[in-house]
């Protein structure tokens, strides 16, 4: 059997795996690579070259930068802006809709895509509307951004590698730009028109899905540049309502005032009693400049980033009937008790001195490496982890200014995006913004996974003559029409492969017969290879097609048919207006 036919099968197998779904795309991709290897159709001393790919470094690296902008209170900075519940639905759509594609541009889309989606339900909860009719807008949206520039999506990013392997120069950052704004202005627009009133709305997202966030009473002080200084509690309301927070007193110079203290003017050093989730916690005290009980211990604190973790009080724990001062948390092990929940319980006692009950819920705050054991030392049960890091607002600058610089020397040519990206990721390591052990958590591995076993799959079925078969059948069957329906049913042959399989390796199976194509027809690989970047990007029509929309399908509660009434038509647009881009920008 000739290595070709092994190949074909080896990929067909791999297809039809993926779409069957029911086994880890990376393991069925790393499974393939190695029973090629054992075959012989992919060169041992090849096996493992897809993992030092550049498009798998420069993937990997978008990601821990993602988490870095994060950390960072960047990305909370542009949510307060955003998020308004007076707004119109149509208002709404088009905002959120035009910033996830703006970010999209400059990060990972995925990433971006959970950044905002937690606002996006956030505010369907606040304006009382399903969350089923923003989520897919947004989730579309981003995937339209990502076609922006090199870094915003995988796909730009292995046609660039690839174009620097198979013709000496890569892709620049803002090559894809022309095409992939004026396609995201086109698509955007649809989606904000016309597209979303596609979405059936019965019942979706209607069913709440159960959440882990327990609402706690906790203390938070009040700084001396913060903006409620001067002001009385009552007159607080709205901007606490706007964050989901409750002010439920005011403690004073170690005491807590009668009630509810809602005709006291707030001085600096006050402490707020609050009530609200650990993430409306943390985004209440960086939008009102507010402090953590605590914090001096922390000055000094270069290791580690802050967490907030939440943990179970079971019976017989160290801390069930005593207070956080009595066993002294904070001065013994440097970590706050922030608040605690009571089953829906108020409670008048401060935070520090509440004697704690069996089957409280505590919310603590220290250091991210000493967690672990302090929940083991009280004889607590850490709830199911969720990534309640402490945002590091005052290092929003750094982040934002160290990723500015680096795509700008990138695009100027001074150094290559891998460079540029890790020395980003560098800098926010030594400045504590990406703690050493997010590093690793904030890449997704199987994504790289996926990548680096697919990539090596990829070049074998070049180089056994693979895809210039398949460029061969598709340039007979079409060539008579011409190089632009050529073009056209390349891209249609991607975007149905994309809606079934990861866009990363669609792209790498496709992208040599692209070539291929075009070196027979004598017209310019550019205009094919840009093609396969835009038709692998945009896989709109299933959840499986996308991450992103593999996302959204819980929380928004879409079944597997919702998808391509609005992604259909949002398919033929993008073909109907990137073709002639491309022909443009990239002619023949």
């Amino acid at each position: 059997m000739s290595d070709q036919l092994v190949l074909f099968l080896l990929l067909g197998v791999v297809f039809g795996l993926l779409i069957w779904g029911r086994i880890r795309y990376d393991l069925v991709a790393f499974g393939a690579l190695v029973v090629a290897v054992v075959v012989g159709v992919v060169p041992q001393e090849h096996a493992f070259s897809g993992f030092g790919h550049q498009a798998t470094v420069i993937i990997a690296l978008v990601l821990i930068v993602s988490r870095g902008l994060s950390n960072s209170g960047a990305i909370e900075a542009i949510a307060r802006l955003i998020v308004d519940k007076g707004r119109s639905l149509f208002a709404h759509i088009s905002i959120m809709s035009g910033v996830s594609a703006a970010l999209s541009a400059v990060m990972n889309n995925v990433a971006a895509l959970a950044l905002l989606m937690p606002i996006d339900i956030q505010a369907a909860k606040k304006a009382k509307r399903s969350v089923g009719t923003t989520l897919m807008p947004l989730s579309f949206a981003s995937i339209l951004g990502g076609m922006i520039t090199l870094i915003g999506t995988p796909p730009n990013i292995i046609i660039a590698s690839y174009r620097e392997q198979a013709m000496g120069e890569s892709f620049g950052m803002f090559d894809f730009t022309p095409v992939g704004l004026v396609t995201a202005v086109a698509g955007i627009t649809f989606i904000v028109f016309v597209g979303w009133r596609l979405i059936p709305v019965s019942d979706i997202g209607s069913n709440e899905t159960p959440t882990p966030h327990e609402d706690y009473v906790a203390e938070v002080r009040v700084s001396e540049n913060s903006p409620f200084i001067d002001r009385r509690v009552r007159e607080l309301d709205a901007e606490a309502d706007e964050a989901d927070v409750a002010i439920i007193g005011l403690v004073r110079n170690h005491k807590r005032l009668p009630g509810r203290a809602r005709r006291e003017v707030v001085r600096d050093g006050d402490i707020l009693v609050i009530e609200a989730d650990a993430e409306h916690i943390d985004a209440f005290v960086g939008a009102f400049k507010l402090e953590y009980q605590g914090t001096e211990k922390y000055a000094g604190h270069t290791s580690e980033g802050l967490s907030l973790v939440e943990a179970v009080v079971p019976e017989n724990a160290r801390i069930e009937g005593r207070s956080a001062l009595s066993v002294r948390l904070l001065y013994r092990h440097g970590v706050t008790l922030l608040g605690v929940s009571r089953r829906g319980r108020i409670f008048r006692e401060r935070v520090r001195n509440l004697e704690t009950q069996a089957g409280d819920v505590l919310l603590l705050l220290g250091p991210s490496e000493r967690m672990d054991d302090v929940v083991a030392w009280l004889g607590c049960l850490p709830l199911q982890e969720r990534d309640l890091q402490v945002a590091q607002r005052h290092k929003a600058w750094i982040a934002v200014g160290s990723f500015t610089l680096a795509i700008a020397l990138a695009t100027a040519g001074i150094i290559g995006l891998p460079a540029a990206l890790a020395l980003v990721c560098i800098a926010m390591v030594a400045f504590n913004i990406v703690p050493l052990k997010e590093i690793y958590t904030s890449i997704e591995w199987p994504v790289i996974v996926l990548l680096g076993s697919m990539l090596p799959l990829g070049a074998a079925l070049e180089a056994t003559g693979g895809t210039a078969l398949i460029a061969r059948y598709i340039v007979e069957f079409a060539e008579a029409y011409g190089a632009v329906v050529v073009l056209g049913l390349l891209m249609v042959a991607t975007m149905t492969l994309s809606d079934v399989l990861d866009n990363a390796a669609t792209t790498v199976v496709m992208a040599p017969i692209a070539l291929d194509i075009a070196n027979r027809l004598g017209v310019n690989p550019d205009s094919f290879l840009i093609g396969i970047a835009v038709a692998a990007s945009c896989a709109f029509l299933t959840p499986i097609g996308h991450k992103n929309n593999t996302l959204i399908m819980g929380p928004g509660g879409y079944r597997f048919g919702d998808y391509w009434r609005m992604g259909l038509p949002l398919e033929i647009i993008v073909l109907v207006v990137s073709i002639p881009m491309i022909l443009l920008v990239w002619p023949f």
